[in-house]
């Protein structure tokens, strides 16, 4: 008797996928870059918006000179702020803090005659020191960053009002109040441009492409999709189009504001050390699973108390710049900044369940913040109105992110 071949019935468990299209694939590419850029977007199209409800005066290189002035402290607040949000905690007293040490400042440099200098070191030394003591009581006592930081919204408010006795200081030093209205100095006289703006705007594109060009090299080597080399041309065409755009606005005016370049600094140290250092991967892996990170190694508690160090000490930065635009110290100053801040990082991106945002973000959505003021303010819309659109900015931002995370999770 013969025996029959053996046949394998048993079906597969999971059919094979049928592989992906380069259409699909590009699909992909783009809705990832869409979520990625898209508040970028939503940037461009309020300009477009107020420079034609303002008959071209917001896109005028005073006024854009003016909207980097006016926001620069928020902006500083605003990549210190998603830093805490990205780590898991919130902030609520960076205003009161901003507002203290302009009153600080203002004591040592105009009552007690002290080298502006010397007074802004202490300053920002103070700032680090407070948000020290902050950070303890979150990180290793385990007080809510909430309650932590609300007390300290009320503690650095009543602090101002008492070392000001109620009343304003002024004037400032002009070498530090040129700090916040200052520019960088030009090169001759009679020239069309500020040519260092010239060079420096260059020197920032040609950054900006080669940080492109090394993060499409590095997606490439680990196995990740790529934008077609078309594609990617354009979106580099489309930066250098926008930098050059920018740069010809304010060299076309006096040249780039002195908070200008503080806040660019700013962008490039705290962007590298998020992207690119282990105590940025290490903010972001507290922010999104604690108990994972404490089980991987991480020093939890450490990582939370430098983080509010370091938003203790942008805080009082950019409590200088406040104090330096205004020339004087007031009680009322920092009032409202922690809301500006907060909203800036969420605008730009940032998760309210941590572990998400970017420096660039925060940026983006400190800069919707400052063209929607300055718009709002050109055609002549009242405060309470002006505060009814950021809100419903703000509820848009965040409805659109839990929006992404669902999308991606179905």
């Amino acid at each position: 008797m013969t025996a029959s071949p053996t046949v394998d019935a048993t079906p597969d468990a999971s059919p094979p996928s049928p592989p992906e299209t380069p259409t699909g694939r590009l699909k992909a590419l783009v809705r990832g870059n869409f979520r990625q850029y898209g508040m970028v977007v939503a940037l461009v199209l309020i300009v477009v918006l107020f420079q034609l409800l303002t008959d071209g005066i917001l896109l005028k290189p005073l006024n854009v000179t003016n909207i980097v002035q006016q926001n620069g402290y928020i902006l500083i607040l605003a990549i210190g702020m998603v830093i805490v949000i990205i780590s898991g905690h919130i902030d609520l007293s960076v205003g009161s803090i901003a507002g203290f040490i302009g009153a600080m400042s203002a004591v040592l440099m105009i009552s007690h005659s002290m080298p502006w200098p010397i007074a802004v070191a202490l300053c920002l030394a103070l700032g680090a020191a407070i948000g020290a003591w902050q950070g303890f009581w979150i990180a290793y006592v385990g007080i809510p960053s909430f309650i932590v930081t609300l007390a300290g919204m009320l503690v650095f408010r009543g602090a101002t009002q008492y070392l000001l006795e109620g009343q304003s200081i002024a004037p400032f030093p002009r070498t530090f109040s040129q700090v916040s209205s200052g520019f960088l100095p030009e090169i001759g006289d009679g020239a069309l441009y500020h040519w260092p703006t010239i060079i420096l705007g260059v020197l920032v594109m040609v950054a900006a492409v080669w940080q492109q060009l090394r993060q499409r090299r590095a997606q490439s080597q680990y196995g990740f999709d790529v934008l077609p080399t078309g594609w990617f041309v354009a979106k580099c065409a489309a930066i250098v189009a926008a930098l050059a755009a920018f740069t010809l606005l304010l060299a076309s005016y006096r040249g780039v504001p002195v908070v200008g370049i503080i806040l660019a600094v700013a962008f490039v140290v705290y962007a590298f050390v998020m992207r690119s250092t282990v105590i940025g991967r290490q903010v972001y892996a507290v922010g999104g699973n604690g108990a994972a990170a404490r089980l991987s190694g991480v020093k939890t508690k450490r990582v939370t108390f430098l983080v509010f160090v370091n938003m203790g000490l942008l805080s009082a930065l950019a409590g200088l710049l406040f104090a330096a635009r205004l020339n004087s110290a007031t009680p009322q100053a920092g009032i409202g900044m922690e809301l500006e801040a907060i909203a800036a990082a969420f605008i730009g991106g940032a998760s309210a369940n941590g572990g998400v945002g970017t420096v660039f973000g925060a940026i983006i959505g400190g800069f919707v913040l400052g063209v929607l003021n300055n718009g709002m303010s050109l055609i002549g819309i009242g405060s309470d109105v002006q505060q009814l659109i950021k809100g419903l900015v703000l509820l848009a931002a965040v409805g659109f992110d839990v929006y992404n995370k669902k999308k991606g999770g179905s």
